[in-house]
């Protein structure tokens, strides 16, 4: 069976706060926090980048396996922010990783659910028997417009999946997509930063595809929530996946270890992966983990996971970077990514 060898993940320590932004704009910082959900968001340093990230993602994966570099043989690394336009991220990452030449190495893009796309992939060459390994992942410096209402969730972090058959620490018991053409969020090339259509992101966008291919593996696997033990839903905001996870009768309980969100905001390709980290931090062997990602444009990736007895010695420290942190104001938010 396929799974979840490893994981890591990696969040900077720099965070800005909601109320910081949006006395700029001189707007109610409070206003704007309770009707996002989210209290502060991670910042990249002026010298990290999705390429920098990820390969402290993937340097964090590896130390917490016995595999070497050498034994991956597929890289997939989802990004929105990749840091050229045609040199890949992934040969980068790959080769401080380690992991030499014979890998299959490939830049994934697909909005906010990109690595969770590469997962799939990887998953299917493992099932296949093309391959043994395969990291996926998924790494963002979200890009916003300033005084853009994505500004206030626009996060960083990166996230890192080891996939193989062997010492799992989570079974991939079984998984579903649902896509189609809603162009609910946009950036042409060229273009510094992305539009979105506002409200439209919401019904017709975000929770039609991430109910949909909810609902879909629910049936799929003939399992109810209640018969689930955690659920983990993009996160582009901190109300979107709390009204998803009710619709679909899950409880703020089976959530709330997810919700990542609410401290450091939205790291894009980094957000749903994040979060199902953070359950398997806190997750014991035999219980059952829900994922749906979700990104614009648009569609869902829904996954069932079921940890192992290998869980507990292979946990990370999500909460201890998400615990360690120093503040910037907005000024020098502004300085770090590069927006002046």
């Amino acid at each position: 069976m396929v799974g979840i060898v490893s994981y890591g993940a990696y969040i900077p320590k720099y965070r800005l706060r909601v109320e910081d932004i949006a006395a700029v704009w001189r707007k109610s910082g409070l206003e704007v926090s309770k009707s996002l959900g989210v209290a502060e968001k991670s910042v990249a340093a002026e010298d990290e980048d999705a390429v920098t990230m990820a390969v402290e993602a993937g340097y964090a994966a590896l130390k917490n396996t016995s595999l070497k570099a050498s034994e991956i043989e597929v890289l997939l690394v989802g990004s929105e922010s990749h840091p050229y336009a045609v040199n890949p991220t992934a040969t980068i990452v790959g080769e401080f990783l380690g992991i030499g030449n014979h890998y299959l190495a490939a830049d994934l893009e697909f909005a906010c659910k990109a690595a969770t796309t590469g997962v799939q992939a990887i998953a299917g060459l493992i099932a296949g028997g093309a391959v043994k390994y395969g990291m996926a992942i998924g790494s963002d410096v979200a890009q916003s417009k300033p005084h853009d209402i994505l500004e206030y969730t626009s996060a960083a972090a990166s996230v890192a999946y080891i996939l193989g058959t062997k010492d799992l620490v989570a079974k991939l018991l079984d998984f579903t997509s649902y896509s189609s053409d809603t162009p609910d969020f946009w950036r042409r090339d060229g273009i510094r930063y992305p539009s979105h259509a506002g409200r439209f992101t919401g019904e017709p966008a975000y929770f039609t595809h991430v109910g949909e291919a909810a609902t879909a593996l629910l049936k799929k696997t003939r399992l109810t929530p209640t018969e689930i033990d955690y659920c983990v839903f993009h996160m582009p905001n901190g109300k979107f996946p709390r009204q998803i996870a009710k619709r679909l009768g899950f409880s703020p309980e089976q959530l709330a270890p997810s919700l990542v969100v609410d401290e450091i905001g939205n790291p894009y390709s980094a957000s749903s992966l994040l979060g199902l980290a953070a359950v398997l931090e806190v997750a014991k062997p035999g219980q059952k983990i829900f994922l749906v990602s979700y990104g614009s444009g648009a569609g869902s990736d829904a996954f069932l996971w079921e940890t192992t007895a290998n869980i507990v010695p292979n946990q990370t420290a999500v909460a201890d970077q998400m615990a360690n942190k120093t503040y910037v104001d907005y000024m020098q938010y502004l300085k770090q990514t590069h927006k002046i």
